[in-house]
């Protein structure tokens, strides 16, 4: 494995130390040539995180056996891909923050491909399986990849229904792969895992965190080219994600609901706001070129 490579993942494996400071550490030594080499007041002054977060991140430094780490993963069909690798999707590098390390179980090459996301509420219900019945034939025949968050609701619905239909789907997690969140769809992820794709910015031991999910909704819709929203509350992570995807110039679509009900009060707004409303497959492709 390049050296370069190597070290940031072992960079990234690190407790204590997060993007930012590693971020740091490449600023002044940007391709880590001498990072087992500096000394702890340098790293220090480096990274300029809290002593007890410098204990953790030191010790791992120069402990943590990389080679075995790997190896582990090699069992489980695991791949590292790092923001300097030729085959790190380009569109994701485009946008704020990219992740410097995914790790990848699956198909690969459907990074190359245009996809779309589909995310909404975990509460999701009939009226989201109706609409993405309705959607959903016509994507999947113009090849396009469905990205989402394998979370409750929509996501899974979206996830599921993709592969009823033929298509090929990307699931982005919020955890490592050793920690499946929610539980429910262990199932679901082991299909996935033949002929689709599985994507974490978290090494896989990592255990899933509140803070983790709004931050994968970045990669959800960075990997896109547009993003549709299927019924979200006012106040929910896909509208989240839908903000991170009009910050990256990303198409954005929404299909209308019932004003009266709650879950219909955010996609709604979307539109209100300029999203896309969209009844057919073909209000996307036609906003999307294809």
């Amino acid at each position: 494995m390049e050296e370069l490579k190597k070290r940031l993942i072992h960079l990234h494996h690190c407790r204590g130390i997060g993007s930012k400071g590693i971020l740091k550490i490449m600023k002044i030594d940007s391709e880590l040539k001498n990072l087992y080499q500096f000394s702890i007041s340098v790293l220090q002054d480096i990274t300029r995180i809290s002593s007890e977060n410098f204990s953790k991140f030191y010790y791992d430094l120069h402990h943590l056996d990389l080679t075995k780490i790997l190896t582990i993963y090699s069992t489980h069909n695991i791949s590292c891909m790092t923001i300097f690798d030729k085959e790190y999707p380009f569109i994701l590098k485009q946008i704020y923050n990219p992740p410097l390390v995914l790790y990848t179980i699956g198909n690969t090459s459907l990074l190359n491909y245009p996809s779309i996301a589909i995310v909404g509420s975990r509460k999701g219900n009939e009226y989201a399986k109706k609409s993405l019945e309705q959607l959903l034939p016509l994507l999947v025949k113009k090849r396009l990849n469905v990205i989402s968050g394998l979370a409750r609701g929509v996501d899974t619905i979206a996830h599921q229904m993709t592969i009823r239909y033929g298509g090929k789907t990307i699931g982005v997690l919020g955890s490592g792969f050793f920690h499946i969140y929610p539980q429910e769809n262990r199932m679901l992820v082991e299909n996935m895992k033949k002929g689709h794709l599985l994507i974490s910015e978290y090494p896989p031991s990592t255990r899933p965190q509140k803070w983790h999910f709004p931050m994968r909704n970045r990669i959800i819709s960075g990997l896109s080219k547009g993003i549709l929203i299927v019924q979200a509350e006012e106040r929910s992570g896909s509208l989240i994600t839908a903000e991170y995807a009009l910050q990256e110039g990303r198409e954005v679509f929404a299909v209308p609901g019932n004003m009266m009900e709650s879950l219909s009060k955010g996609t709604n707004l979307l539109i209100q706001q300029g999203a896309k409303l969209v009844l057919t497959g073909e209000d996307i492709l036609a906003e999307m070129n294809i």
